[in-house]
């Protein structure tokens, strides 16, 4: 059982949490004793005598209840413990046996593991195959629009981007800058102010100072983006 997942303290609960911790690790054991180059004969040989051993245990642990039934109940009481203690003990032996006598189970683990490793495989070549049509589709897009960043952010490369925020006029939409972390400088003016581009931040058709911003960080500074508007419009 992974260190992250405590044991719950509802009983019910608990034991699934057991037997799920108990497939894993029969799973995990039988492959590596594959690896090793032990048969799938004497590596199921091997992990039934640890399951069956275990339920040997606990058959000892409910036999050594059978004579221990509290005194102060009564004979009826203690004929019925008796009864129920040698009834549970009877059928833990029966899950030995069928526990020692399961055969199969690492050639089952072979064929599984066959079988992922040719999911995995061909869920790496669909993988391959979109990324090369996203990085098409990518190539496409325009820059600085929020049509690509979403694209960026589907794909999980959108990290590098700045992430100021402004709100575009004609529809009221929240848009995030575009451009590439740190190229904001408030001394940078845009280009139709004689200036440098890379100063301002910009999506669609919106571009924004935040360097003279308070309380309210990336607004839009007015005259500046209806201009901007107009110069990227024609």
């Amino acid at each position: 059982m992974p260190e992250s997942e405590r044991c719950s303290s509802d009983p019910v609960r608990r034991v699934s949490q057991y037997q799920t911790a108990a497939v894993n690790a029969r799973l995990r054991l039988l492959a590596i004793l594959a690896a090793s180059g032990l048969s799938a004969d004497e590596a199921d040989e091997l992990v039934g005598a640890l399951e069956a051993g275990a339920v040997a245990s606990a058959h000892c642990d409910v036999v050594e209840l059978e004579g221990n039934a509290p005194d102060e109940r009564g004979e009826a009481y203690e004929h019925g413990w008796f009864d129920g203690t040698t009834k549970m003990t009877g059928q833990l032996v029966q899950i030995a046996d069928r526990t020692w006598e399961q055969r199969g189970r690492a050639a089952g683990t072979a064929a599984l593991s066959v079988h992922l490793a040719d999911a995995r495989q061909q869920e790496r070549a669909e993988l391959l195959r979109l990324r090369a049509f996203v990085d098409q589709m990518l190539e496409q897009t325009h820059p600085n629009t929020m049509e690509r960043r979403r694209v960026l952010e589907v794909l999980g490369e959108a990290g590098g981007l700045c992430t100021a925020r402004t709100v575009e006029h004609s529809t009221g939409d929240v848009i995030v800058c575009t451009r590439e972390a740190g190229h904001s400088n408030p001394d940078d003016k845009p280009s139709w102010q004689e200036g440098k581009p890379g100063g301002w931040h910009h999506a669609n058709v919106s571009m924004w100072d935040d360097s003279s911003a308070s309380s309210h960080p990336h607004q839009p500074t007015g005259a500046g983006v209806e201009e901007a508007s107009r110069d990227l419009e024609q």
